[in-house]
């Protein structure tokens, strides 16, 4: 009998035999498409060719190419040749990404230009480098380009033979509460992953896929789809020109779209002023960071009445989570969420078991029953499931606070807190290390800052801590939405009243006495939607109160815009 093909590329295979002339990849920027034959015979002969320059099974290659046709070709391709793909975000930062390197300890690249000459100047992190690869032009270096390495391939690659539980790639983390972590993924999780999309939101292949996310670009070739790249900035989704996703979705019949709430929530502004809809959409998939209410609510005349917009809960580590579909939280969950109960994100998966476990911030080596909190408590939630990542790669101190052994099994602690009601579904009141700690109890990120989201001039908050655990002066941070509301000591002093008001409405805000105004929040560059609070906190504390000291204490007269 036949051994199961663990090989995460057999499912481009496997489309390629099922739908060989549909398109796989359309690049209008670049007036450029390719078949799933077409991209499946690509990246066996890029396979060929990176193997024959020395690529094996188990080596680590670093790539970094341009999200488009050329990097799915090529991610396929390092599948099968059994290499581990190392993926990371270009926005880091250069400190970031040379840290990420280093630690990924690459044996081989396929990167653009600017990279390579990277490598000149900063030699250590590529010290372990075997095989480096050109995709584009050659400047002063030597090696191969990427034109080269197709001409070396052959037009069939026998795609190596794996375990389910083989490495399959390195993805970092968007680094939004520290640095960057190495995810390793197995096979097994890509696939695990893929089946989750394909049976629970009845993703199908011949749908046409609008991924606005590197990753789920990759999905969707093994899933079958059908992928328009946007024109778009991927580093940037919430610079996007609203106008552009509109009429790719309109020209290209798009069903189904992946993208941060930051980015979403520019399209229906736009479709608003414009007195424009998108009825051919019947699927959107919203992540990377709490959804608010009025996003979800601003789809009521954009989409049609069946379109079903999912927000997943989730990690890099672990995802999904859990999910819940926009007319579920907008008529059930919605209000308590401005009431200060937090963001409901739905039902686990089946396959995945959850935890909610005592607050701690040490390292939990094995699992213990007395760890579990009594139903309804807020805590850390742990997670377990086929498609979880078991270690950081080269992170031993990361994967020793993150995950917990229980016997031949482990738990992911994912740093956030949730709690679950009644009904199963499962409750995120924020990261567990942006927790604030006063000497009356502990403020949790998302309750808070929901109860101020309700005033309609308030674009985001966030809430901070300023001095030391146990002691901190909590502080709210707002973005306004209308910069007519600070522009003078009178109008910030106004908005501030109304502010304070609608926290005396809540027990758990009654203690936030101070508010700042900061003109634009720092946000992750993954998904430009998760809030730096940390930033935001060492911000706050350099802000002078009139009398000129920094904000140590209670105080509601701050310039700070």
């Amino acid at each position: 009998m036949k051994p199961p093909d663990n090989n995460i590329a057999s499912s481009l295979r496997q489309n390629a035999s099922d739908i060989p002339d549909t398109p796989a990849i359309i690049d209008p920027g670049r007036k450029k498409q390719v078949t799933f034959l077409q991209l499946h015979r690509e990246s066996e002969r890029l396979a060929s060719g990176l193997s024959s320059l020395g690529i094996a099974p188990g080596d680590r290659v670093l790539l970094m190419v341009p999200f488009g046709i050329e990097f799915i070709t090529l991610t396929f391709a390092l599948f099968k040749t059994g290499a581990v793909t190392v993926l990371i975000d270009p926005g880091l930062g250069r400190k970031n990404i040379l840290r990420c390197i280093g630690e990924s300890e690459p044996a081989g690249m396929v990167v653009v230009p600017l990279v390579h000459a990277a490598r000149k100047i900063f030699p250590v992190p590529f010290k372990t480098l075997r095989v480096a690869v050109t995709a584009g032009k050659r400047w002063f270096w030597g090696g191969t380009t990427l034109e080269q390495a197709k001409k070396l391939g052959k037009e069939s690659f026998e795609s190596v033979f794996l375990q389910a539980e083989s490495p399959a790639a390195i993805l970092f983390t968007s680094g939004s509460t520290g640095p960057p972590k190495g995810v390793l993924y197995t096979h097994r999780m890509f696939h695990q992953q893929m089946d989750i999309l394909q049976r629970h939101i009845d993703i199908r292949k011949g749908e046409i896929d609008l991924p606005t996310f590197p990753l789920f670009g990759l999905f969707g070739a093994g899933m079958g789809m059908t992928s328009v790249i946007p024109e778009m900035d991927f580093t940037r989704p919430a610079k996007v020109d609203p106008k552009n996703i509109i009429q790719t979705v309109e020209k290209y019949k798009v069903t189904n779209s992946f993208g941060s709430p930051a980015l979403w929530d520019t399209v229906p502004r736009y479709c608003a002023n414009k007195n424009v809809s998108l009825p051919g959409l019947k699927r959107i998939l919203i992540a990377g960071a709490p959804v608010p209410g009025n996003l979800l609510w601003s789809f009521e005349t954009v989409v049609d009445p069946d379109c079903e917009i999912f927000t997943p809960y989730g990690a890099t580590e672990a995802l999904p989570v859990s999910w819940i579909e926009r007319k579920k939280i907008l008529n059930e969950t919605w209000d308590k969420t401005q009431q200060g109960h937090g963001i409901c994100v739905g039902e686990t998966l089946p396959g995945l078991e959850l935890k909610i476990i005592k607050v701690t911030d040490a390292p939990i080596p094995d699992w213990d029953s007395d760890l579990e909190l009594p139903h309804g408590e807020p805590g850390e939630i742990a997670v377990r499931a086929p498609w979880v990542a078991r270690v950081y790669y080269n992170r031993e101190d990361a994967t020793r606070l993150a995950k917990i052994k229980d016997g031949d099994s482990f738990w992911h602690r994912m740093g956030d807190i949730g709690r679950m009601d009644d009904s199963g579904s499962l409750w995120f009141l924020g990261r567990k290390s942006q927790r604030v700690i006063t000497s009356q109890g502990t403020l949790y990120t998302i309750p808070s800052e929901s109860v101020f989201n309700r005033h309609p001039d308030v674009k985001k908050s966030a809430l901070v801590g300023l001095g030391d655990r146990g002691r901190q002066q909590p502080v709210m941070v707002i973005e306004p939405e209308n910069r007519d509301r600070v522009r003078s000591k009178n109008d910030q002093e106004t908005f501030r009243r109304e502010l304070l008001k609608l926290g005396e409405e809540i027990d758990w805000t009654l203690d936030i006495h101070d508010i700042l105004f900061h003109p634009e929040f720092p946000v992750d560059i993954r998904h430009t939607a998760k809030i730096f609070r940390e930033q935001l906190a060492v911000w706050s504390a350099s802000q002078p109160t009139p009398g000129g000291q920094r904000a140590a204490g209670p105080s509601r007269g701050r310039e700070n815009f």
